[in-house]
Parts: structure tokens; C-alpha cells; sequence
């Protein structure tokens, strides 16, 4: 992929400097803490019942005799968290120390760098500060109601009503948090794009303090500790130093499941190996197929077997059991010879294993899917199509959660400023980025649940981690090549190139996505912060062919992986022609209880495939080209 704003990035080199200190941060924190205990008034059981009524006092005098000094302390500890919070959050270069196996090493800082971080942590002080002022000003008589307006799974252990002291400090944490938006919202001095960023900071620090991530003031881990004898830290101990070794957090078992045994193991065979990917053919589970095999394109960003975890939630194993002939590529984890490979070998990937199912079922045309970065690329494979007279080869395409516009691709959005980028050329000196950094930035989207969840449950209370598909998936992680990543940050997240015709080459053809006429099936989840629903719509703006949009429940993952047997989420489609947005979508849009899986089936069906008996080509290693191994290949096992 070339532009003619290609720039030549400039390489770091690690010298034993880490990203952030862990250590340093989790002692400020603890110090925040101790300072909040410090101005919280000693509740005990001879004044439980005067201080229950004081709680139920409204006036903002009390309000402030109890709130402004403890605010005070609570700033201040705050600003001195900043420069490590900042650190994480916006790629400052901070001298730490390394931990274990950590992939994060950066350069030693220069000065550019360090001023640069001075003046991001002293804005984003400035707005911690204004903040803590318009706690301490508009909480008065509604701070306590307030925190009891919306349920918090953080905060389900009963102590944390019962007991005075910890219904303080949650009650006091849930007024900050609800008030973040209506902070953001009265900042008259940014524009929205400023309020987006630090609405996305704001609420990666407020889940970074609240109260039931440290020991001393969680009820529930305290108590396991006392029950335990402390049995319950010493494991989360052993948790917390062996993720620290290897430089990522766990969230599943690791030792539940194995690649070809409970987990990716749809029968089938890999029948032909390049470079970049393994193509697998599938044994067929019908008598008859459709003549029109399916050829799907997972994101290299994650592993192939998202799309076939177990029988019960595999659509490889259903879309066969539809009669479909189906072929999936297992992409290469990048390693020090990838790191020339950019967006053009990825198109050419596609193009490739078109050709060969082509080629080894003697078949003019496939269906194709392309999953989340698998189909912006699968986008511009059909301009590249198009433009050289062989549209025939693809009869439809079908996008899971996959973006072409990006001028509203959420929250990754704020991961392609100049300096994430020359932090992330840094990460991949070695020619490639380690894929746990990509993990670590997926886990920033949605820290609360991803991040804090795991140091509540599996370090403070020592909670033995789960077997869990999805999960073991998410932490199977692949490294992505440094020149593709670099142009896709900048080429498409940052200055939307895609979508300006003929603005991008691939293989040396300028990409025009208004040509592509192919038919295609586009799929978004609602609740995606990965690939947000009003961007994938977006991409109805830039093609010319029949399209069929359908928004699904749930996110990036659940939303796609709902078999119809789970009898989970829902889906919706509107009939309707010439609707303008995604909200006039689905204002007139049809709810169906359940998987959207079906409508697609009905759709690919409508055109008119004829049947094939189940044999010959169709059995993997029976056509030209000799099986290589079972499913799942190799290259889904290569770290």
C-alpha cells in the first residue's frame, strides 16, 4: 500500500527501559488510599447509629466539612500519579524499570521526549484538577443519591453498604464517576474531538482508582484473606509474578485447552502453505454441497479459531453443516523476516487463495468473508478485482465488523497520535510488533473489565482462573509486521485514505472503492468498541453494488460468535431503501430474537448456487493438491 505521504520512520532501540512502573504506581495508589482513610470519619460501632444519621444529612455544609478536605488529599495524590498514568494512557516515554518478559521496552527518553510528556502531564493534570473542583462544588446534598442510582458489580459484597467506612468510600467513588460526563459536558473550551480523548482518559483513570482494586480497601479480599489465612494472597501472588514474567495478564486457564484436541477441531486439512498464510479445507458433513465453495478471512491480528472454538459455537462447523464447501486461512504471526511485508503482500494473500480454491475445485467464483481487518483489506482485494476485469471471482463478499471509513472508528482512534506511532516504531525494532502490545492496547478499550477485573479477582482474592474458550483465544496472541501496522495506523485510521479514490495503490493499482458491484452482506455489533456500529455503516457509503445491512447484539466478538443454539442476543434488519443513518436504520428496524447466522444463510443461498456431491476435490487432499497436515496447521501454533 503506498501513498504519496509515506514517511520513513526513525527506529528506537531498546536500552532496559520499560513502559511505565507498575511498582510506583500501585505505591501512589496505595498512598490515595490511606489518605481517603485518613479524612473518612472513624466510624465504630458506638457511634454507628450517629453516624448513619449523618449520612442521611443533605446540607452542603456537612457536605463540605466531610468532602473538600478529603478531595484536597485525594488531588494531590492524584497529580503525583499522573506522569505514570500518562505514561500508560498516551505513550510518554518514562524511565521504569523491566519486568520479567515484558514486551514494552522503549529507547532511553530524549529531551524532545521528555518535554513532550512534561506538557501532556501537566494538561492532563490541569483537567484532573478542574475536575476535582467541580466534584467538590456541584456534589452537595446528591452525592450520596446519586452513587445509589446505578447498580456496580464492583461493589456486590455486602460490606460495601453494611460497613460505614467502605459505603463512604463507595458511595464517594460512584459520585465521581457518574459526575465525569456531566464534567465534560460544561468544558466549554474543547471541541468534541479534545472531549472524546479525555473522556477516554478520564475513564481509564477512574477505573484505575476505584476502591476495590487494592487490598486494603476491598471488604471481599480482606476477607477471603482472613478466612484463607492467607492462603488467598499467596496465590494471587503466584498469579500476579507469573503474568509479570511473561509480560501479559491472564485470563484463562492455560492449561485447559490444546489446538486440535477441545479447541479448533472442525476435521479438515491445510492443502496449501505460503509466506503469509496456511490454507485449510474442511471435510464436508453433507452428501451434497453448493457448487460455490466460501473462503473466510480472519484478522491476523487474532488467531483463525475465534471462528471455531468448540462444536457448540463453531460457525466453520455450521456454515458446513449448511452445505458449504469451506476453506479458511490461518495467517502467519509476523516474526524478524516479516518486517517488510506490508498491506499489498496481505491483498495479495487474498488474492491468492482465491485463486487456489479456484484452481483445486475448478470453480469460476467464491464466497468470501472478511472479518474485522481481514475485511478492509477483502475491500480493497474487490477494487483490485474490479479494476483489472475479474469481479467474476468473488459472487458475494460478507463483512464481519469491518471497517472501510474511519472517521468514526471509536476509541482506536486515540492510539494513532505522533507519539503512540513513535512509541509503537520503537516496539518493533526487531521488525515486527509483539503481539502481547497489541493485547495490552485492546485491554486499555475496556480496562474495567479486562485489566482490573483480572487484578481483583486472580491477585487480590486469588480466584484460580477459568476454562474458558474465548478468553484462551484472547490471550493467544500473534505479532503483527512493523511496515503494515505503521501504514494502517496512519494510512487508514489516522488520515482515512481508503475511502479517497485512487488516494492508495496496491500491487500497484490505484484502489477506487466505488467501482466494487460485488453483493455483500455487512454485518456490525451494536455494542462493538472495537469496530463501532455507525463506522462499518459507513461503508454503504462507499460501494456500488446490492447490500444488505444487519446489526446484531452484542460486540466485536459475542456479536459475531451466536450460534442459533445459544438462542442469545437478537438481531435487527430494516427493508427499508435510501435510509440516510444508522439511527434512522434502526428506528425502523425489525428486532429477531436470537443469531443473525440464519438471515445470512438465507442470503447467500439466494443466489442460485446449484449442488455438487461431497466428493473427489471437495475432501481435502483428494484434489491437486496433497493434504499437508490436519487441521489446525502449524501456523496457528507459531508464537
Amino acid at each position: 500500500m503506498t501513498n504519496s505521504n509515506d514517511d520513513a520512520g526513525n527506529n528506537g532501540s531498546g536500552n532496559g527501559f520499560a513502559f511505565g512502573d507498575i511498582g510506583k504506581w500501585a505505591e501512589i495508589m496505595t498512598q490515595m488510599q490511606q489518605q481517603m482513610f485518613q479524612m473518612t470519619p472513624p466510624f465504630d460501632d458506638k457511634n454507628n447509629e450517629t453516624a448513619q444519621k449523618k449520612a442521611q444529612q443533605s446540607s452542603n455544609d456537612k457536605f463540605a466539612d466531610f468532602f473538600t478536605p478529603m478531595m484536597q488529599n485525594f488531588a494531590g495524590m492524584a497529580n503525583a500519579a499522573l506522569p505514570l498514568y500518562a505514561d500508560m494512557m498516551q505513550g510518554n516515554l518514562v524511565q521504569g524499570k523491566a519486568a520479567g518478559n515484558s514486551p514494552f521496552l522503549l529507547k532511553t527518553p530524549n529531551g524532545q521526549d521528555i518535554e513532550k510528556g512534561v506538557q501532556q502531564i501537566t494538561n492532563l493534570s490541569a483537567h484532573m484538577f478542574d475536575f476535582m473542583q467541580f466534584i467538590s462544588k456541584n456534589g452537595g446534598q446528591n452525592w450520596q443519591a446519586a452513587a445509589e442510582e446505578k447498580q456496580d458489580r464492583r461493589f456486590a459484597h455486602e460490606q460495601w453498604v453494611a460497613h460505614p467506612m467502605f459505603n463512604s468510600l463507595r458511595q464517594l467513588y460512584q459520585f465521581m464517576d457518574q459526575s465525569a460526563q456531566q464534567w465534560l459536558d460544561q468544558k466549554n473550551d474543547l471541541n468534541d474531538k479534545e472531549k472524546e480523548a479525555l473522556s477516554f482518559q478520564m475513564r481509564g483513570w477512574l477505573d484505575s482508582i476505584a476502591p476495590n482494586n487494592f487490598l486494603h480497601s476491598n471488604p471481599e479480599a480482606l476477607e477471603a484473606a482472613s478466612n484463607s489465612n492467607g492462603e488467598t494472597l499467596r496465590r494471587g501472588i503466584e498469579h500476579m509474578m507469573a503474568d509479570i514474567q511473561k509480560g501479559q495478564l491472564t485470563h484463562s486457564d492455560p492449561n485447559s485447552f490444546i489446538l486440535g484436541e477441545n479447541i479448533a477441531i472442525t476435521p479438515g486439512k491445510v492443502i496449501h502453505r505460503s509466506r503469509l498464510f496456511e490454507l485449510i479445507q474442511y471435510s464436508p458433513s453433507t452428501k451434497n454441497v453448493n457448487q460455490t465453495p466460501l473462503v473466510i478471512f480472519p484478522p491476523w491480528i487474532n488467531r483463525f479459531y475465534i471462528l471455531d472454538l468448540n462444536p457448540q459455537k463453531s460457525f466453520v462447523k455450521w456454515a458446513v453443516e449448511q452445505g458449504l464447501t469451506v476453506f479458511m486461512v490461518s495467517w502467519k504471526s509476523a516474526d524478524a523476516d516479516m518486517a517488510d511485508v506490508i498491506w499489498d503482500d496481505y491483498v495479495a494473500a487474498q488474492l491468492e487463495a482465491i485463486d487456489v480454491i479456484r484452481d483445486v475445485l475448478d470453480v469460476p467464483s467464491v464466497h468470501a468473508i472478511g472479518y474485522c481487518v481481514a475485511g478492509t483489506t477483502l475491500s480493497a482485494s474487490l477494487a483490485y478485482l474490479h479494476s483489472h476485469g475479474q469481479a467474476d471471482k468473488v459472487k458475494s463478499a460478507t463483512f464481519f465488523t469491518a471497517q472501510i471509513d474511519f472517521t468514526e472508528a471509536g476509541d482506536l482512534l486515540h492510539f494513532t497520535s505522533d507519539q503512540h506511532m513513535e512509541m509503537l516504531e520503537q516496539l518493533s525494532s526487531n521488525g515486527y510488533l509483539d503481539g502481547r502490545v497489541m493485547a495490552a492496547t485492546f485491554n486499555l478499550l475496556r480496562g474495567k473489565d479486562l485489566i482490573w477485573n483480572t487484578v481483583v479477582n486472580h491477585y487480590l482474592l486469588g480466584k484460580d482462573y477459568p476454562a474458558f474458550d474465548l478468553l484462551y483465544w484472547n490471550g493467544d496472541t500473534t505479532n503483527l509486521p512493523r511496515s503494515w501496522h505503521k501504514s494502517y495506523l496512519s494510512d487508514l485510521y489516522r488520515d482515512n485514505l481508503l475511502v479517497e479514490p485512487n488516494r492508495l495503490s496496491v500491487i500497484g493499482t490505484p484502489i477506487d472503492l466505488r467501482i466494487v458491484k460485488t453483493p455483500t452482506y455487512i454485518q456490525a455489533g451494536r455494542e462493538d468498541h472495537i469496530a463501532p456500529a455507525k463506522s462499518v455503516w459507513k461503508m454503504q457509503d462507499h460501494f456500488s453494488g446490492p447490500m444488505r445491512f444487519v446489526l446484531a447484539g452484542s460486540g466485536h466478538i459475542a456479536g459475531v460468535v451466536n450460534p442459533p443454539s445459544s438462542e442469545k442476543y437478537q438481531y435487527w434488519v430494516n427493508e427499508g431503501k435510501d435510509i440516510a443513518s444508522l439511527d434512522e436504520y434502526i428506528a425502523g428496524a425489525v428486532e429477531t430474537k436470537g443469531s443473525w447466522w440464519p438471515d445470512w444463510i438465507n442470503w447467500l443461498c439466494g443466489f442460485a448456487d446449484m449442488q455438487v456431491k461431497a466428493q473427489g476435490a471437495r475432501i481435502p487432499g483428494e484434489g491437486k493438491l496433497p493434504a499437508l497436515c490436519d487441521s489446525p496447521g502449524l501456523y496457528v501454533t507459531l508464537k
